[in-house]
């Protein structure tokens, strides 16, 4: 994903500024975040980090119930939500629209995103690693977050993306600066066979010397995938190396789709 340049001023309070628009009402209460919390520390981490290892990918069945994913999707109309609005046709970036939440995050994005960093972060680390990259990434989100604000990347990058027939999404890695955390996250919001057809979720791999390797991920309302950003380490016969890696989403055939997108390093 790209993020098209509207504001690049933030103000910063704690780990997440307060919302720039004025006269902003405050997002309904979805989930309480104990709840979200409790839910993210009973996923087994170590199977999750093993598909990682071996796949560039892991599948979160079931991660939010419908009525979450109902309540998230009704949430994109409300514009003073969001810091900006990025129709992709006008960039190059495929079809369809998303848009980044301002601060503060609505509570349940907030609370996925604080509550899943401290997981990933002991893999994050071993990556690399692996891959001898001098970068190690604190415990936390808030102390992630601070980095990421020190270095100028202030402006919040969970998102939620809209996709019509005929929409999809072109290929890519979501980077935005200097400071990038290597996994990310996306959910599912809308039933794949009711809500739409078409629009798989889909990663590619770059191997050297190799050609491309493609997986496509069967995610179903409320499932969540955690896929590298960028690069990820693969054991060869003499160590590990690089892979490149991208993502996007298929052309979709009919209906209408919505993912929340968890990225965990903000934008400069």
């Amino acid at each position: 994903m790209q993020d098209a340049a509207f504001d690049t001023q933030a103000t910063l309070f704690g780990h997440e500024p307060p919302a720039r628009q004025h006269g902003r009402k405050p997002a309904l209460a979805i989930t309480p975040a104990h709840s979200i919390g409790q839910r993210i520390d009973a996923i087994d981490w170590t199977r999750a980090a093993s598909d990682l290892d071996a796949h560039g990918c892991a599948m979160l069945q079931g991660l939010l119930s419908g009525h979450e994913c109902s309540a998230l999707s009704a949430l994109y109309p409300r514009d003073d939500l969001y810091r900006s609005r990025v129709v992709m046709a006008r960039h190059g970036f495929g079809r369809g629209e998303y848009k980044y939440f301002d601060y503060p995050l609505p509570g349940i994005v907030g609370a996925l995103r604080a509550s899943v960093y401290p997981h990933l972060a002991p893999l994050a680390n071993a990556w690399n690693a692996s891959m001898h990259i001098d970068v190690r990434y604190p415990p936390t989100h808030a102390a992630f977050l601070r980095r990421c604000h020190d270095a100028g990347q202030s402006r919040p990058t969970p998102l939620i993306l809209q996709y019509a027939a005929g929409d999809y999404n072109c290929l890519h890695q979501d980077l935005y600066g200097e400071h990038v955390f290597p996994i990310q996250l996306a959910i599912l919001l809308s039933e794949p066979g009711k809500d739409f057809e078409g629009g798989e979720f889909v990663l590619t791999e770059q191997r050297p010397r190799m050609q491309s390797r493609t997986e496509v991920v069967p995610l179903r309302q409320g499932d969540a995938v955690l896929f590298a950003v960028h690069h990820r380490p693969v054991q060869g016969t003499r160590g590990a190396y690089r892979v490149n890696m991208r993502h996007g989403v298929s052309r979709l055939r009919s209906g209408h789709r919505h993912t929340l997108g968890i990225i965990f390093h903000d934008a400069s």
